[in-house]
């Protein structure tokens, strides 16, 4: 499953039986992570409508990675698009300049098409390496967000770039280890270019993730949760202590948005209530 296609799931309840019933019994929520999913976590087959009215019943504030095409249905259910799509591909993105001219049109669509939703942020996305070196494509991707966080600064948008792991997922990705974003974020230096600090990608990359994130808050915009090993749900079959991680960043004064995403394999919405009542601290 590709969730750069926005996570298309599969097998639901019928919308009929979900709809109105669901959004009147929505659960209360201590509230002070804002927890959302992307669609993939509601399990398989459900339809936009079915993953909203869902989302709202269980206390959720929004989903990630989802299409402009699909934002009003997440309006109809009083949920936000926490993650908006950027631009490029998840192999090929900023790291490389040979991509800038073709991505910066893409990437300030997205900022624009945001701004006008009303959505908090936009996702970047580093690229593959493919035969550069971290420092080449450092500078390649600076270059790149210094060129349109006028644009993001402007609109109120933020872009996050994402960390993901190179070592079991994204062979190659550049964007890997903490110290590389945050190097990128210092140079760049604008309070809309944060990163999407994954902490199941990072867990396989560097472990040690409550002192990472206290030592790097100021340059983190957003979360993503999943179960490590297998990024499945956070359950006592992965390694990741996922309370205290929750209790670390609200403890921060973190105001961003909490997103789970991995893909279950057990009772999907069973999976995801546990997930956002582990976090809800």
């Amino acid at each position: 499953m590709n969730r750069r296609s926005f996570l298309h799931a599969a097998a639901g309840v019928a919308p009929a039986a979900l709809v109105t019933p669901v959004v009147a019994q929505t659960v209360t929520r201590k509230g002070r992570l804002k927890q959302a999913a992307t669609r993939g976590c509601f399990g398989r087959g459900k339809t936009m409508e079915e993953v909203c009215a869902i989302a709202a019943r269980l206390g959720l504030k929004g989903i990630d990675l989802v299409g402009p095409a699909d934002w009003p249905v997440l309006k109809k259910y009083g949920l936000q698009s926490t993650m908006c799509p950027g631009g490029g591909k998840l192999s090929e993105n900023i790291n490389h300049k040979e991509n800038h001219a073709a991505l910066e049109p893409q990437y300030r669509e997205a900022i624009e098409r945001a701004a006008a939703f009303g959505a908090p942020n936009v996702i970047a996305l580093s690229g593959n390496k493919r035969g550069i070196a971290d420092m080449e494509g450092l500078d390649n991707t600076v270059a790149f967000l210094n060129k349109i966080k006028p644009l993001a600064e402007d609109k109120g948008i933020t872009i996050c770039m994402e960390l993901l792991n190179s070592k079991v997922d994204h062979k190659d990705y550049q964007c890997d280890r903490t110290w590389w974003g945050v190097e990128v974020m210092k140079r760049v230096n604008s309070p809309r270019v944060k990163l999407l600090y994954d902490i199941y990608h990072m867990q396989i990359m560097e472990g040690d993730i409550i002192r990472t994130i206290r030592d790097n808050i100021q340059y983190i915009g957003h979360f993503h949760t999943a179960g490590n090993p297998g990024r499945h749900e956070l359950d006592s079959t992965q390694e990741l202590n996922y309370k205290p991680i929750a209790q670390a960043i609200v403890d921060l004064g973190f105001t961003g948005y909490f997103s789970h995403e991995y893909s279950p394999v057990g009772d999907a919405l069973a999976g995801l209530e546990l997930a956002i009542s582990t976090c809800d601290v």
